[in-house]
């Protein structure tokens, strides 16, 4: 048996264009509080969803725009997480933190 990598890229990319799994996974990294994995979660996401140009469009904001927002060290607006939620389908949602007793 080897022990070589596969390649997770394209069943990724398959997985994400179902919407409850790209708001799966978002929640997902969401919980881990870290904002360039975040990041990286919402390019995932975008290219599954058709490319940056696609969810801009459908986001009616630039493609330069979504790119320098999903920037590795970019430091989006909540106007602009929810711009490009909003051009991949998604939006966000509050919910409490522990279930209440």
């Amino acid at each position: 048996m080897s022990n070589k990598s596969v390649p997770y890229e394209d069943d990724l990319q398959a997985w994400l264009q179902d919407p409850q799994n790209a708001a799966g996974y978002l929640a997902a990294i969401l919980e881990d509080e870290d904002a360039e994995a975040l990041l990286l979660a919402l390019r995932d996401v975008a290219k599954a969803q058709g490319g940056m140009a696609a969810v801009a469009e459908r986001a009616h904001i630039r493609r330069e725009t979504i790119y320098k927002m999903l920037s590795d060290k970019a430091n989006p607006s909540f106007k602009g997480v929810a711009s490009i939620l909003h051009g991949m389908g998604l939006k966000l949602s509050v919910t409490p933190e522990q279930p209440a007793a």
